[in-house]
This record gives C-alpha cells, structure tokens and sequence, in this order.
C-alpha cells in the first residue's frame, strides 16, 4: 500500500506525517487490496481539512472532514473510510456467496430429478446424495499439500491461477487427477 500526503497552507510535520501513515495502515485490517491512499491536509480559515482517497483493486472511495485540530479531522476521515471499506467488503462478501448459491443450484435441480426419474422408473429407489462444498482459493501445489493432509479421495477447490473450479482426484499414492471445466 502506497500512501502519500499532502499538505496545503501549512508545513506538514513529522510527528503528523507518522500519525496519517499509522492511521492509514489500520484500514489494511479490513481490506486487504488496497493499492494507494491519498491523504490531502489543508489548513484554510483556522478550520482543519482532510481528503482521504482510497483505490482498491476495482474501487474508489473517499472521504472528507472538516474540524478544529488537524488530529481529530485525521481520525474523523479515517473513520468515515473504515465505514465505507466495511460496507463494501459487506458487499463483495454478499455477492461471492450469492454467485457460490447460483453455482450450486443447478446441482440441487439434477438431483432433485434423478432422485424422481429412478424412483419413478425403476423399483429399486435409488436416491443421490447432495454434498455442498466451499471451494478454498489455491495453488495447484497447496491443493496436492492439502490432499496428502486431509486423506480424501478428491479435493474441490479455487485455482487462483486460472480463477475457475477444478476438483483433483487421488489415483493411488503418487498419482493423481486434475480436472479443469
């Protein structure tokens, strides 16, 4: 995370370049991606301004604050941009586990009518067991570590290479499968 500060009508000191770059490394504990802060002090009419403009991987957020310390405007604008980084963190999260809900419908439809075409068709029934997974985010390699330590015969997981699902599948000891959509 790049931070830069700018001071306006005033000399920007060491102590508040060092309180701005503190105050500015908290908001990494709610969101991880951000790439640059710009922090803008101004002093203009005995009135203390803060700019605060965040870019995240495909955002842009800012906040602005007006008091009578340059400290308290530095928290005021801080805390503005912690509500929003929360909202939107809320946001992407909602999103991610509404598109994991959609992935997984179409498998509920299939067993649902399997279940009734073999019960419907055949004397025997003959039921199919739904299994959700949530996939984790990982390397081909970490995903081979990951197997060898929870001892399944197959591992459904994220590749972050690619972004897409792919399931790896124990052959024996040494082999394995991976497949690919």
């Amino acid at each position: 995370m790049q931070i830069t500060i700018t001071a306006r009508h005033f000399e920007l000191t060491k102590a508040i370049r060092d309180y701005v770059e503190d105050a500015c490394l908290k908001l990494k504990k709610y969101f991880d991606h951000i790439i640059t802060v710009h922090v803008t002090l101004a002093l203009e009419n005995n009135r203390n301004l803060c700019e605060l403009s965040l870019h995240a991987s495909k955002f842009s957020l800012q906040s602005q604050t007006e008091e009578l310390d340059m400290y308290l405007s530095i928290d005021s604008a801080i805390d503005k941009m912690e509500v929003q980084i929360k909202k939107l963190k809320e946001k992407v999260t909602d999103h991610q586990k509404r598109a994991l809900k959609e992935q997984f419908e179409p498998f509920d439809e299939f067993s649902r009518a399997s279940e009734f075409h073999f019960n419907s068709s055949s004397k025997a029934r003959k039921t199919i067991k739904t299994k959700r997974v949530v996939p984790e985010n990982l390397t081909v390699p970490e995903a081979l570590d990951k197997i060898d330590e929870i001892k399944e015969e197959f591992l459904i997981f994220k590749n972050i290479e690619t972004d897409r699902i792919n399931v790896l599948v124990r052959k024996d000891e040494e082999h394995f499968k991976l497949f690919e959509p």
